[in-house]
């Protein structure tokens, strides 16, 4: 459960039933904001929705009638809308030998082009708010990429400069636009994946929201165009 308090507070969520974003839905469900969770499935297996919060789910991100539809409801049935967090996302690990420059297109439309709608829909509600926030997950590899991570960590690197140019676009607003930058996430996806790894240096859920949840509070308020390494032990 979050240490901070969300009171009155309507959030929308983006990849909202994966390990991440259903983590933080219910977070600051239990802190007292009202929260929409949108995401491209439908519903996933034992994760029902927070008391109190909206599900949309069939929402295809990268497109931008269907990304305000789903704003126009959750403001419908929420209310004004005080912040954004953008997780929806994908990854792939795959060389340029051997590789398909189709992954690299998947990327951008997967990591950047979701934030980039969301954050273009949003905009008209969150500047109606008094005091609002946008939390994007950028990726700490995309300071270095390394072997296969060029398609991955270059989508991430457009979410970080995202960030920042939207940040000094709205700095005299009253929109506050910062990212988080974890190294591997600790879901049972990516432990599948990487079985011999040490799992105890990964970032859990639970630390990167304590994260996002302090840049969307009030004590941020003066942290604008920050992208915020969350990196644990690596």
């Amino acid at each position: 459960m979050s240490a901070l308090q969300f009171e009155n507070k309507h959030y929308v969520v983006t990849g909202a039933l994966g390990s991440l974003g259903y983590t933080l839905s219910r977070r600051l469900a239990d802190a007292g904001a009202k929260v929409t969770l949108i995401d491209l499935a439908q519903s996933i297996q034992d994760r029902e929705p927070p008391e109190g919060s909206l599900l949309l789910g069939g929402v295809d991100l990268t497109n931008e009638s269907a990304v305000a539809e789903a704003f126009k409801t959750a403001n419908a049935k929420l209310g004004a809308i005080d912040g954004l967090i953008n997780i929806a996302g994908g990854f792939v690990w795959e060389t340029i030998i051997g590789g398909s420059l189709k992954n690299w297109d998947r990327m951008y439309q997967m990591n950047l082009r979701s934030a980039a709608v969301a954050c273009s829909v949003a905009l008209p509600y969150l500047l109606k708010s008094e005091k609002s926030a946008i939390v994007s997950i950028g990726a700490a590899a995309a300071q270095k990429a390394g072997v296969g991570m060029g398609a991955y960590t270059a989508s991430k690197s457009g979410v970080a400069r995202l960030t920042e140019s939207l940040s000094e676009e709205l700095k005299l607003e009253n929109v506050r636009v910062n990212a988080v930058l974890p190294s591997i996430l600790d879901t049972a996806a990516n432990r599948a994946d990487m079985p011999s790894e040490d799992f105890s240096r990964w970032v859990k859920a639970e630390e990167l929201c304590a994260v996002i949840e302090f840049l969307l509070s009030d004590a941020a308020s003066a942290v604008t165009g920050a992208c915020v390494p969350v990196t644990a032990k690596v």
